[in-house]
């Protein structure tokens, strides 16, 4: 589960999501007796040790007195040393493991299994037996998910240090000796100024360098945040700085004013930026939000809400940046309806309960369904193959509290303006043309290119009447003799955009 290096600060926000709702969904899970297990393994530890501690465990257990405990415990911890054995050494970042039988709503039992590597390393050892699976651990990771970068200059020298939940650490450290003011010099007296100056210049100079070697790994700002603190103006003046790289500068949350220098000044500054590092997800989400209903008071057509308008964005490939609530209750469902077709419904809590919405419209009959799986975690896996990018936001910011209540809790800002009512009427004459002949499976949630040539496809069909779709190798291609059609005379064979790689798209028209 861990990130790759090269993974977006999104793309952390969605691991951090995934393990938010992980952990919702083991908190609200209970068992009859002690036969839920929690065990944790941190990195650079070993398998061996865990695997010989359960098998200890596994006795002791077997002389539990309750026949239904002893069982359920011993099954539990069976479960959990197969897990392990999915690991020849524990990962990077370490091991969580939870395995259990939880007692569903329903009153029946259920068996969870669940072992995933966390998306930083978790630095605690655990293992527990209960009747709860205890997710502590992992709510403090994401308490302290963020790093937020300190810079501190006086006239002595200047320190770079980090700060990761309760973790402090200096990473770079220098002093220097800048002269002071004075009213001596005589007719010397601009000549011992400018060199004065001189020397500040490059003093701010050099903590700018070493600021982007400290602050930048890979072109990308390592830091949530930067809170640059000293005496005097030369925070001040490497905020204004021209050297002072503008990837930096906009990760810049706070400047404040300290009494000391380094270690010292260091402390006081954490201290002083204890309020704002508690709200930076706060004012992030309000810079999306208000970038959002900016977009909607400018009346730019650059938005969309809900989730049908979304969904039809990001099948164009137009959706840019994704904003959806993190606690959007949605289900997506795939049917099959009675002619074998592919039929996806979206539906919240209450309208799972109107079973007329999976009614097949030509037989009356209850759609098949072939998958029922969470909405966002289907946005989760998908986002990336429309090109957009992806932003969880939450209700606890006034901004956030609007956009739930307003919009839905979805939307997207668009990369160009959309005519959604244009969309609807090509929509409409292409299920207008199916109700006559077949209508194949477009594959228009593939990607924005894809996306396109669907688009394309789509008019081609309703322009030549010619119901099949085929492959694109020259081979494989089939025809199809439309000339039964009334008013058509044309023959067309079609490529069927999910076989088409992105700089290939054949569409054969052949003249009847």
């Amino acid at each position: 589960m861990s990130a790759p290096q090269q993974s977006t600060e999104a793309e952390k926000n969605i691991e951090i999501w995934k393990v938010k709702k992980l952990i919702k969904s083991l908190e609200a899970a209970r068992g009859n007796g002690t036969s839920m297990i929690s065990l944790i393994i941190p990195p650079k530890d070993q398998v061996s040790r865990a695997a010989k501690m359960l098998a200890e465990e596994f006795g002791t257990a077997s002389n539990i007195k309750s026949r239904v405990n002893r069982l359920s415990v011993l099954s539990a911890i069976t479960s959990t040393q197969q897990r392990l054995k999915l690991y020849s050494k524990v990962p990077p970042n370490g091991l969580v493991v939870y395995c259990g039988e939880i007692i569903t709503n329903e009153g029946k039992e259920r068996k969870i299994n669940i072992d995933f590597e966390p998306f930083k390393p978790i630095n605690t050892s655990l293992y527990l037996c209960d009747n709860k699976f205890h997710t502590e651990a992992l709510s403090e990771l994401l308490e302290s998910d963020q790093k937020f970068g300190f810079i501190i200059m006086d006239g002595n020298g200047a320190l770079f240090g980090t700060l990761s939940g309760n973790t402090r650490d200096i990473v770079h450290k220098f002093s220097v000796d800048l002269p002071k003011k004075h009213g001596r010099g005589g007719q010397s007296a601009l000549r011992f100024a400018r060199l004065r100056e001189e020397k500040r210049h490059n003093y701010v100079r050099k903590v700018a360098e070493l600021a982007v070697q400290n602050f930048i790994t890979a072109d990308k700002v390592n830091v949530a945040g930067l809170i640059l603190a000293g005496s005097a103006d030369f925070k001040n003046d490497l905020n204004q700085s021209d050297l002072f790289d503008n990837r930096l500068v906009t990760k810049v949350i706070k400047v404040v004013d300290v009494s000391y220098g380094g270690e010292n000044g260091f402390n006081q500054a954490i201290e002083l930026s204890s309020e704002t590092l508690g709200n930076v997800k706060f004012i992030q989400e309000k810079k999306l939000i208000n970038k959002y209903f900016d977009e909607i008071s400018q009346d730019t057509g650059k938005v969309c809400y809900g989730v049908e308008d979304t969904l039809k964005a990001l099948d164009a490939g137009a959706a840019e940046t994704l904003i959806v609530y993190e606690n959007l209750e949605m289900t997506r469902w795939t049917l099959k309806s009675s002619e074998n077709r592919e039929v996806v419904l979206h539906t919240n809590k209450l309208q799972e309960n109107d079973r007329s919405l999976f009614m097949d419209k030509d037989t009356g009959q209850e759609m098949e369904i072939i998958e029922q799986m969470s909405f966002l975690e289907w946005l989760a896996e998908k986002y990336r193959d429309f090109g957009a990018t992806l932003e969880f936001v939450s209700d606890r910011s006034s901004e956030g509290n609007q956009f739930v209540k307003g919009f839905g809790g979805i939307g997207a800002i668009l990369r160009y303006k959309l005519n959604f009512e244009q969309l609807a009427d090509d929509d409409d004459e292409y299920d207008d043309f199916y109700d006559v002949v077949e209508r194949p499976a477009l594959s228009t949630r593939v990607g924005p290119l894809h996306a396109a040539k669907d688009r394309l496809v789509r008019r081609l069909l309703r322009d030549y009447q010619a119901p099949y779709m085929v492959r694109p190798s020259t081979d494989s291609i089939q025809s199809h003799d439309s000339t039964t059609e009334e008013g058509c005379g044309d023959r067309i064979a079609l490529c069927s955009p999910s076989t088409i790689q992105q700089s290939d798209l054949r569409i054969v028209a052949i003249a009847g």
